[in-house]
């Protein structure tokens, strides 16, 4: 549950970290195939998903410790 919403937040905050989450995580294709599926390249691919990890451990970590 917790997860569901932090990412409902990330797609809030953009949209394109929350489907490299989507594609990656839940898809489970590789960055390559992210980078191919979105058009966009893999260093971006590799920056956004640095980017929402960060964003989602804090969001589930705020969840945790209010």
């Amino acid at each position: 549950m917790a997860l569901d919403e932090a990412l409902s937040r990330l797609f809030q905050v953009d949209e394109t970290l929350a489907q490299v989450v989507v594609l990656r995580f839940f898809a489970g294709l590789t960055f390559d195939e992210v980078a191919e599926n979105m058009g966009i390249s893999l260093s971006t691919v590799k920056r956004k998903w640095k980017e929402a990890r960060a964003l989602l451990y804090r969001e589930l970590k705020r969840d945790v410790d209010p």
